[in-house]
């Protein structure tokens, strides 16, 4: 058993504020906010059980093979299965639509992780609601505090995904807390977490989609795994953040890891900063998008009115949208299809309008994407975007701006997210089920359990 004394002060910190953090500690205001975003995530996780969509059949079907102790719901697919396939499961779905909660300066979609995460393990044991809520504002503190530690850009350029990497850590947090580990089996927690944290980008050149939000079930299945097997005394790695082989040393070349310890306990920018997405899209074009539709809207042009439209955007970040090969991650795809319909479909994603829809084909050929270094500056702070738009009588209009909708700083309102989360419930749920499960969620902090949430999200979703 490691001594306190043996473990380097930032494996200590983490190890001591997850094995003592209580629900209690949860803020009003940061309480509410959590629940505002399970709300929205919750939408998002279950529109992916839709049967049209291959990730969400294709996943729920590999781990109802496998079988299992019934102990933790598969969400839209009407069985139970083992608590870490069912966070596998799940935290697939999560970003299987890429329209969950999202962190623009950490770029990470915790919510998608830490849902599921705190899903299976409260079915598992039982915990109440406020735990549930607790376990996921945790989760996503420790996910994002690693990210900035570590360097969103700094894990981009070497090939890495901080939400899959980054994700693993928080949850295992999430899990530790509802598992009520100590400080050393935490401690063993983080470090078998360091062992599993995985995530390349090489999910780029995958056009079914299916293996982008593969990454955050891996995250949530490491971060189940490893509380689970600490729990039950497994060793591993004492010292993950402090010494030896570190996940600075594999996951970072410029590290701040002042980020770690900074205002801990007190600051919950993980869950406080999160963003609302209005949009079934990579984030980085979310800026974009508000600038086109908002140019449209004015000047009353129609995708057949436009014959070119340039983007500009920071260098660091262009390799991840232009002629990407996945649909919701490309400006070529994605802006000719908000344009044509004032919005993004969830389906959109899954298919490719550019085969039905000969004047999103046309405008796909002509939307070009150029490295800005001096936008660069301020990336991944925010996601700084020059949109030029071009029409066929010869006008040209422009925008700028690195603050989208459902930002902090740009919230969407109650309404607004009430109303998106009734559509992407709506798609597969009849609206008396989806009445009960706002409803549910918004009541969860004074729940004894999560056995109606569970039961609400596991029930099989309609096409």
């Amino acid at each position: 058993m490691a001594s306190s004394t043996s473990l380097g002060p930032m494996t200590k910190a983490w190890s001591s504020y997850v094995g003592n953090f209580k629900a209690a500690d949860v803020p009003a205001p940061v309480r509410a906010r959590a629940l505002q975003m399970i709300l929205d995530g919750s939408g998002a996780l279950l529109a992916a059980a839709n049967p049209k969509i291959s990730t969400g059949r294709l996943i729920a079907g590999f781990v109802g093979d496998l079988g299992g102790k019934e102990e933790a719901s598969i969400v839209g697919h009407g069985f139970k299965t083992s608590v870490v396939n069912a966070a596998l499961a799940n935290g697939t779905m999560g970003y299987t639509c890429d329209v969950e909660p999202h962190h623009p300066e950490g770029v990470l979609h915790p919510i998608a992780v830490m849902t599921p995460t705190a899903l299976a393990i409260s079915e598992m044991t039982g915990a109440s609601g406020a735990d549930f809520v607790a376990a996921v504002v945790l989760g996503c503190e420790i996910e994002y505090r690693l990210s900035m530690a570590l360097g969103p850009v700094e894990q981009y350029n070497l090939g890495f995904h901080p939400s899959a990497v980054c994700g693993c850590f928080g949850a295992t947090a999430a899990a530790s807390f509802l598992l009520g580990l100590t400080e050393d089996q935490v401690t063993k927690a983080f470090g078998l977490a360091g062992c599993q944290a995985s995530g390349l980008m090489a999910w780029e050149s995958d056009e079914t989609e299916n293996s982008r939000p593969f990454q955050m079930g891996m995250a949530a299945r490491n971060g189940v795994t490893s509380a689970m097997l600490a729990k039950r005394g497994f060793g591993g790695p004492i010292n993950i953040f402090d010494s030896g082989h570190t996940v600075f040393g594999a996951f970072s070349r410029k590290s701040a890891p002042e980020h770690m310890t900074k205002d801990l306990g007190t600051a919950y920018d993980g869950i406080m900063e999160l963003a609302i997405k209005p949009y079934s899209s990579v984030s980085f074009l979310h800026p974009a998008l508000d600038l086109l539709l908002d140019i449209a809207r004015k000047e009353k042009l129609a995708i057949e009115d436009v014959a070119s439209i340039t983007l500009r955007f920071p260098s660091s970040g262009t390799h991840c949208i232009d002629n990407n090969p996945l649909k919701s991650h490309c400006a070529q795809y994605i802006l000719p299809v908000a344009l044509s319909r004032e919005g993004l479909n969830v389906l959109d994603l899954f298919n490719d309008r550019r085969t039905t829809d000969a004047e999103v084909a046309r405008l796909s050929g002509q939307v070009v994407v150029v490295k800005d270094d001096d936008l660069d500056k301020g990336f991944p702070n925010s996601y700084e975007t020059i949109i030029e738009v071009k029409s066929k009588s010869g006008k040209t209009f422009s925008g700028r701006s690195g603050i989208a909708r459902g930002y902090p700083e740009a919230p969407m309102a109650e309404a607004d997210v009430q109303a998106k989360f009734d559509k992407l419930a709506g798609s597969v749920a009849a609206p008396d089920r989806v009445a009960d499960l706002a409803a549910c969620i918004k009541g969860l902090w004074g729940a004894n359990n999560m056995t109606a949430y569970a039961d609400l999200m596991r029930a099989p979703a309609r096409a």
